[in-house]
């Protein structure tokens, strides 16, 4: 009897130790998944940290050329500025000086009357004579007589 009882014995710790390992394993599988879900989690978020300063880098550099791109612009505008007063000022005492010479503008004033005589002229001709029909044969559309209605309604 005590080698049946030591064998009940035996089954019963058997059993026991075969759940308690399953137990055991089973919370060791969950921790070595959290574990690795931490690392990462760390390692995602050392690379979105090194992403971070690499991109807040790149736009310090990108704003200080900005930056200097305008300082450049704003120099080129204040010597633009200078040089457009002192071009204003260089023609406000060129005024009495012409462009052309005087015999010339004299020739230019008289082709000038000239052109505006013939003008004149031809625009009095225009205006009495009838328009043309730009046909070959007048349909007689644009005459005022009446037309007579082919269809009733």
């Amino acid at each position: 009897m005590d080698v049946v009882i030591a064998l009940v014995i035996f089954i019963i710790g058997g059993v026991g130790g075969f759940f308690a390992t399953r137990l055991i394993s089973n919370t060791s599988q969950e921790q070595r998944k959290l574990a690795d879900q931490v690392n990462k989690s760390k390692t995602a978020l050392d690379q979105y940290k090194l992403d971070v300063a690499e991109h807040l880098s790149s736009s310090a550099k990108l704003l200080d050329k900005m930056n200097n791109t305008c300082q450049t612009a704003m120099k080129q505008m204040h010597e633009s500025t200078q040089l457009l007063q002192k071009a204003t000022t260089a023609e406000v005492e060129v005024e009495g000086i012409p462009f052309f010479s005087a015999e010339t503008q004299q020739q230019l004033a008289q082709t000038a009357a000239l052109r505006h005589q013939k003008r004149s002229a031809e625009k009095i001709e225009a205006m009495t004579e009838a328009p043309l029909d730009y046909s070959g044969n007048p349909s007689g559309l644009f005459d005022d007589q009446k037309q007579e209605v082919t269809t009733t309604v």
